[in-house]
């Protein structure tokens, strides 16, 4: 019998329940026993779902009230010093780690200031991890009250036996990295915490744990030597407790395993090996003939990272092909990740086109697509005709739908030339025309976009959303607002304004319904990081803009500013990663054509007035290839062509900028040169200072911005922390070239905490420009 499983579940409720509690917590509105009480009802509610699809085996330490990777830091007692001198409460100081936490100082304690610790993209997706941060010496030291067992000993009274879910020795070390001021090699510290992992198996052995999913995603990654050939000893040791420690489903995703395969030809002593066919079904022979003799396979055949519905004909194949070598007992059908980076349920999307609709499955969907192709393989197509013949339908009307090709996109991409690529002249002759036009000032502030998006704005939007409001009651508050940021701004100082987006819902999705091709849902959350959730458009189509986007309110906004004002757009890329992107071309073709459409909208703001304006691209980092090689090489070029597709065809006196966030650009750097942008601005608050030294090696001309706090915090820099990190920047780029801004847009923060740490880096920044005024 094929049995079927799911590698982890989506958290945050069918309604964003999660959210809703944990952010309540955070503003002392919901005790930390109602808390706890809510991620009780959560996982009991998203076991029985699974249970009730007819899945055989379901992950249970895949929910966290954060983030997975922070819960394992907790757990393996890695968390910094700075966080536990304060003797917070276990789950204030999980939050401080994820989010910082800073409190004045009371009659009942003295002042907490911590910052959150580094949050990068977990491999290729738009999903967040807390990155471990290690000590010189770190000891590890295993929970009094490990969360794994906690939580399979609650499935199992809710009557569900699960399969608990680590993330492995090996990643959890290569994820990480050493503390500021240490010098530590993660991997170095492998031996050292191999003892918790094995503490934490036998415990769970002893829970009644029968198999554990220990997640090894590094092994997608082309790794050093020393971190490849850690592998073999640490699961020679976990395999050598025997019955003493439940059996080892060792999980990789999101890329192949081919180049490593001599690391799984070691592994024969585990009980099964769980790879991604969806993303890499060429690896699914290679991976069958590296197996033990009694090794099980677990074939992940449906998408964990799309909202496709499976192809039931295909998805049996791939699970034939194993069956046929390995026997049916030796085959799982599996998702091919956690289904953690879907939307919940189709079921609460009551709005969306009868017709898209059939098109699309989101987790709870999944779950039950699972059991159909368990039981298609164990049973025979036979055994799920009408299932089948339903898929089949779905199948082939998305392909034959006219909504899918528009042939006015296709002739105009047949017409673009190698001059679309290009700015009229280079660098130099540019930022002379920018700086004699915007007339800015050394080390010139700004924002990356947004500001607060207060409960007023959105309880406008929603009224407007739903007719209860004209559209020009709508667009006379939206002026208001705009008008008051404008002011906020002059009063702060900054130098180059933007209008604040109070518009705008989201930065994908809020130009996603202004182009064609898109469709839109009302409940498909899913979670970025911590309680931040985004709902990703979906693109079922050629794409082309009908009509202008955001020049109306840049324009407006322009019209009331003495200073600049920045025009604000979101980048092909990243309109394309952070939407669900179709499957069935590829992604460079609908990449372009969003460049098209944005080429437009540059156009027109620069035709309005608008000689300042911002392409965003964090996700052309989240897009690259996991491997270095062709396909690497192959990515960065079509995306890099997009981007300059989509803002060369301004005058040399505009000035084009481009914002990064929470990207490792060390490994891409020749990608965002060759983007040429004028002023580039990065996430690096919470990264190491040094990070910037590639942009001198690299002898980078433009100017760029490195944040300068974090804004995914509440908490508020010090106007001397700013100094300091503004001069630890001029360590590595020069005065001229610098810009100071936050890390990224300030929507999700509040307006008190934004304006007092605004108004402390534009005192940094005015105290540099009188300290280098001296100098010259």
């Amino acid at each position: 019998m094929v049995q079927s499983s799911i590698l982890g579940f989506p958290r945050m409720g069918v309604n964003r329940d999660l959210k809703k509690a944990t952010e309540a917590y955070w503003a002392g509105k919901l005790s930390q026993e109602d808390l706890l009480a809510e991620g009780k009802r959560l996982r009991a509610e998203h076991w029985k779902i699974q249970k009730d699809a007819g899945v055989d085996i379901i992950s249970s330490n895949d929910f966290s009230y954060y983030d997975h990777v922070l819960d394992h830091i907790q757990l393996f007692g890695a968390t910094p010093p700075r966080y536990t001198q304060h003797n917070l409460d276990p789950i204030d100081e999980f939050f401080a780690m994820g989010r910082g936490h800073q409190k004045p100082q009371t009659d009942k304690g003295p002042a907490v200031d911590v910052p959150s610790l580094e949050m990068v993209k977990w491999f290729d997706s738009n999903y967040h991890y807390v990155k471990p941060t290690l000590q010189d010496g770190q000891k590890f030291k295993l929970n009094a009250n490990p969360k794994p067992v906690a939580e399979f000993l609650e499935a199992k009274e809710a009557g569900v036996v699960t399969r608990p879910v680590l993330l492995g020795p090996v990643s959890f070390l290569t994820l990480g990295k050493a503390d500021r001021g240490q010098k530590v090699d993660p991997i170095d510290l492998l031996q050292d915490l191999l003892p918790v992992y094995e503490e934490l198996l036998t415990k769970l052995k002893e829970a009644g744990a029968e198999t554990v999913q220990i997640d090894e995603p590094v092994l997608v990654f082309d790794l050093p030597p020393r971190v490849k050939n850690s592998f073999k000893p640490a699961y020679e040791k976990l395999g050598n407790l025997g019955d003493k420690a439940p059996k080892l489903v060792f999980a990789t995703y999101f890329g192949d395993i081919v180049h490593n395969i001599d690391v799984l030809q070691s592994l024969q002593n585990l009980y099964a090996i769980h790879i991604d066919v969806v993303r890499n079904p060429e690896q699914l022979e290679t991976v069958i003939g590296a197996l033990g003799p009694k090794q099980t396979l677990s074939v992940g055949v449906v998408d964990g990272r799309n909202i496709w519905k499976t192809n039931f004909k295909k998805a049996i194949e791939k699970v034939e092909v194993a069956t046929q070598k390995l026997g049916k007992d030796r085959v799982l059908v599996a998702s091919s990740s956690s289904l953690l980076h879907t939307p919940h349920t189709l079921a609460s999307e009551k709005k969306l086109d009868e017709e898209v609709k059939d098109w699309f499955s989101f987790a709870c969907e999944k779950a039950k697509e699972l059991t159909i192709i368990a039981k298609a393989v164990t049973d025979g197509p036979a055994s799920v005709r009408d299932e089948m013949e339903a898929n089949a339908k779905s199948i082939e009307a998305r392909a034959t739908s006219k909504r899918t090709n528009d042939p006015k996109v296709k002739e105009r991409q047949a017409k673009i030339t190698d001059e679309m690529f290009e700015r009229k002249s280079p660098f130099p002759t540019r930022i002379a025309q920018q700086q004699s036009s915007l007339n800015l000032p050394m080390f010139p502030t700004t924002t990356i976009g947004s500001f607060p998006q207060t409960k007023e704005i959105r309880l406008q939007r929603n009224k407007f959303t739903k007719g209860e409001i004209t559209a020009e009651e709508y667009g006379k508050f939206i002026e208001k607002e705009i008008q008051e940021v404008v002011k906020i701004q002059e009063e702060l100082g900054l130098d180059v304004y933007v209008h604040g987006e109070p518009e705008r819902n989201d930065m994908v999705q809020y130009f996603g319904e202004r182009l064609t091709g898109y469709v839109f849902t009302t409940h498909a959350w899913v979670q970025s990081y911590g309680s931040r959730c985004v709902r990703p458009p979906i693109i079922v189509g050629d794409i082309s803009r009908p009509e202008a986007m955001t020049v109306k309110e840049s324009k407006y906004a322009a019209s009331i500013s003495n200073k600049p004002m920045k025009g604000m757009l979101t980048g092909p890329i990243t309109c394309l990663r952070w939407s669900f992107p179709r499957d069935d071309i590829h992604q460079s073709e609908q990449a372009q054509q969003l460049a098209l459409a944005l080429r437009d909208e540059v156009i027109d703001l620069e035709a309005a007035g608008i000689f300042v304006i911002q392409v965003d691209e964090p996700a052309l980092r989240e897009g690259l290839p996991l491997r270095s090689g062709l396909a690497r090489e192959d990515y960065l070029s079509w995306a890099v062509k997009s981007f300059r597709l989509s803002v060369a065809g301004v005058k040399d006196s505009t000035q084009i900028h481009s914002h990064f966030c929470y990207s490792e650009f060390q490994d891409f750097f020749s990608a965002i040169a060759a983007l040429d942008a004028d002023v580039l601005s990065i996430e690096n608050s919470k990264s190491d200072a040094k990070l910037l030294k590639v942009f001198v090696d690299e002898a980078y001309p433009r100017h760029i911005g490195p944040g300068v706090y974090d804004i995914h915090s509440p908490r508020i820099p010090s106007e001397q922390e700013v100094k300091d990190r503004v001069q630890e920047m001029l360590e590595f780029l020069s005065p001229e070239q610098l810009w100071i801004d936050p890390d990224c847009g300030l929507k999700t923060r509040q307006w008190p905490e934004t304006k007092a740490a605004l108004t402390n880096m534009v005192n940094a920044a005015k105290f540099f420009r009188a300290k280098y005024a001296k100098a010259s």
